[in-house]
Formats: structure tokens, C-alpha cells, sequence
């Protein structure tokens, strides 16, 4: 045999190989962390430019109303020792606010709002949405006194994220929490009969926390996301509109993160039939509760850090990709 056919039969034998490893190595996904391996539940995450710096803000703990972190590179996170949200409103309970879920949007001004849901002074069952404002992304966030959301014979609200329309229109998402005077189970959501768990879409003016108008349903659960679908995070990308959310119960593994997508901001949404996280994932347990970078270049979620909810939750990142109507981390 000559050199060119040893050359071509090495070549053929060595492009047999690769394939078949290519087959056999999954594609490397873009999930990493524990990122903040403390209990970090419900991050929240936004860049800003002028410190050159990604901040996260969670629920509640370490003794803060909010928790803080931030990072360079989105890599390294280091977990502040302050509370961005010293006060809540004067509808919160002031002995035990119970903050859960803030998520901080910057507004045409420069200044920044935070949203975030506390327990209703009136009605202790119930937590209600709320926003504070501050001239810098650290704080102390000031409290507005009026709710944005606080439909307290609904089971309340919770978990708001902001969004920013193309046309600079304003927005906040948040959960209306039906759950919570539902009738037992998992997430005391799955006894019949079952409580509605929607969506709901608020346009805001321009001082990103005056509520415009009523509110408009873009989501509910379905006998597929078992008892409810909460912690939505609104991004607009290649002129898709694409809402996260969570499905399961947060205290236990059918806790998820998955994804619909309209083409206008008020829907109709469509469910991906495929969550992006399940528990097992990456080795991962709970997955939910993401925020998405405004730009959809980044996106961080929690996690459980042992076997269950007990361990704490850790913030966990992520590269998303978007192709159409789908997303893939």
C-alpha cells in the first residue's frame, strides 16, 4: 500500500473517532455554582455600568430584610454585609416583614427601584408587592407607601420582577399567590379544589412604581405544573418576549425552572413543553426561582445546597441561548 493510502485510511480512522466522540461527550452546558454558597433564595440580578459591577439581591436572611451580593465577572461573588431595604412600607408587618424575593430595575433617570413582596401588616396569611427607590444600586432602598400589587382576598402577591419595554414602556410581573389559601399538599395547592396561581402583567409610569391601568393575566398553572407557576422574570429578545417562571413546590425536588414565549407582551404565552431545569439536572435539586439579565446575556437561580430545602438555597448562574422561541442553558 502506498503512503497516500495509509495517509487516507489513518485520515478516515481518525475522522471515525472524532465523531463518535463528539456522540458520546455531551455539549458543555453553561450552568455553574454553587456561585453564593450561602442560603441565597430568590436572586435577582442586574449589571450596572457605572460601578462596573453584576449585583444579586435575595430574600431575606443574615439578619437583612434583602441580602446582597456582587461580582466582576460574573464569576466571583462576594456577599455584602448590609441590608439594601432597612425599612419596608407601613402595609408590612414591621415585626416580621418577612422580605421575599426584591429584584432592583434602573430607570430612564439613573436612579433604581426595587420590588419586593412583604407580609400585609392587616392580614398575616397574605404578602402584598411593594417597591422602594434609592439614587444608587446599593441603597438604603426609601419605601413607597402604596402598594403595586395587594389582592389580599386573591391569597395576596408576591415575587415581582421589572421589565422595560423596546418603546421604554415600564412593567412589573409578579405572581398573584392563590396558593396560599388553597386547601392542602404540596404548596397547599394540590387537594382539590385547586387554586388559580396566574401571571400578572402591571404597566407602571415612568417613575417605575406608580401602577397604570389594570392588571392583565399572561399565565396561570396547569395540571403540568402541579400547584402552582411562580417567580416570573420578563425578557425581550429578537422580538420574542420570553417569561420564566417556576412550577412544583419550592420545598420539595419538583421545584423547576421553565420558560413561555408570546410575541406581544400581553401574550397569548405558550409553554415550552420542556422545563430548562429540573431536579438531577447538573446534579442539581430544586432548581428555580431565575432572573434574567435585560439583555438576556445572563440569567441566576437557586438551588438547594444539601438534599433538601433545610440546607438552604444557593444561587447558581447561567449562559441562556436563545434560537427563535426557544432558550437552552
Amino acid at each position: 500500500m502506498s503512503n497516500s493510502h495509509y495517509l487516507r485510511a489513518f485520515l478516515s480512522l481518525a475522522v471515525f473517532f472524532c465523531v463518535q466522540l463528539s456522540r458520546a461527550t455531551p455539549t458543555k452546558r453553561s450552568v455553574a455554582g454553587p456561585a453564593v454558597n450561602v442560603n441565597f433564595p430568590d436572586p435577582a440580578l442586574i449589571w450596572v455600568a457605572s460601578e462596573n459591577l453584576w449585583f444579586a439581591f435575595a430574600t431575606n436572611g443574615a439578619g437583612h430584610n434583602v441580602q446582597l451580593a456582587t461580582s466582576p465577572d460574573f464569576v466571583k461573588w462576594t456577599v455584602v454585609n448590609t441590608d439594601p431595604l432597612p425599612m419596608v412600607a407601613t402595609w408590612a408587618s414591621q415585626s416580621a416583614s418577612n422580605v421575599w424575593a426584591p429584584m432592583v430595575v434602573q430607570i430612564a433617570d439613573g436612579s433604581f427601584v426595587m420590588y419586593y413582596s412583604a407580609q400585609n401588616a392587616s392580614n398575616a396569611a397574605a404578602h402584598c408587592v411593594g417597591a422602594a427607590t434609592s439614587k444608587t444600586i446599593r441603597g438604603p432602598y426609601t419605601p413607597i407607601q402604596a402598594t403595586i400589587a395587594c389582592p389580599l382576598s386573591q391569597g395576596g402577591a408576591i415575587e415581582a420582577g421589572g421589565f422595560q419595554a423596546s418603546d421604554g414602556t415600564l412593567y412589573v410581573v409578579y405572581k398573584i399567590d392563590g396558593n396560599s389559601i388553597a386547601h392542602g399538599g404540596s404548596c397547599n395547592n394540590d387537594v382539590a379544589p385547586i387554586v388559580s396561581t396566574p401571571i400578572m402583567l402591571q404597566k407602571v409610569a415612568a417613575d417605575g412604581h406608580t401602577v397604570v391601568g389594570s392588571p392583565v393575566q399572561i399565565l396561570d398553572r396547569g395540571t403540568a405544573d402541579g400547584p402552582l407557576v411562580e417567580a416570573p422574570s420578563l425578557v425581550f429578545i429578537n422580538n420574542v418576549f420570553f417569561l420564566f417562571f417556576s412550577s412544583g413546590c419550592y420545598a420539595d425536588t419538583s421545584y423547576d425552572l421553565s420558560y413561555a414565549t408570546a410575541t406581544s407582551v400581553t401574550g397569548p404565552y405558550t409553554k415550552s413543553t420542556t422545563p430548562l431545569l429540573v431536579t438531577g439536572t447538573d446534579g442539581l435539586r430544586a432548581p428555580g426561582s431565575a432572573t434574567v439579565a435585560k439583555d438576556g446575556s445572563k440569567l441566576v437561580f437557586h438551588a438547594y445546597l444539601g438534599a433538601d430545602i433545610n440546607s438552604g438555597r444557593g444561587m447558581w448562574t447561567g449562559i441562556p441561548t436563545f434560537n427563535g422561541h426557544t432558550v437552552t442553558l
